[in-house]
């Protein structure tokens, strides 16, 4: 069975750090993109970064230059190291993942994980 499974949320004083991580398992022939979302209380989830299979990141604005996306194919883990984190950066952060699970399927499958807690205090 294929799932992703984040860990490394918790609360943390505003300026502080949090490195996320998110490991796929199961029978996995590739990974193409990796992503981090988040969903504060009451709003509409949000892509945080993401990180193609070559290595190209993205960021949203609001954490550029704050959170680094990175991946080890090896481990098959994406991570997500948070610094100068804010209060508005509380939230449930999602890993999200392109997998190719099957030669019949080239474009692969999208895969979530069931979230991690983020909160900030001021």
């Amino acid at each position: 069975q294929v799932q992703l499974v984040e860990s490394g949320g918790g609360l943390v004083q505003a300026g502080g750090s949090l490195t996320l991580s998110c490991a796929a398992s199961g029978s996995i022939l590739s990974i193409n993109g990796m992503s981090w979302y988040r969903q504060p209380a009451g709003k509409q989830r949000e892509l945080v970064a993401d990180i193609s299979s070559g290595g190209s990141t993205t960021y949203a604005s609001s954490v550029k230059g704050r959170f680094t996306i990175s991946r080890d194919n090896a481990k098959n883990t994406v991570y997500l190291q948070m610094d100068s984190l804010k209060p508005e950066d509380t939230a449930v952060y999602y890993c999200y993942a392109n997998l190719r699970v099957s030669s019949y399927r080239p474009r692969g499958d999208n895969y979530w994980g069931h979230g991690t807690q983020v909160t900030v205090s001021s």
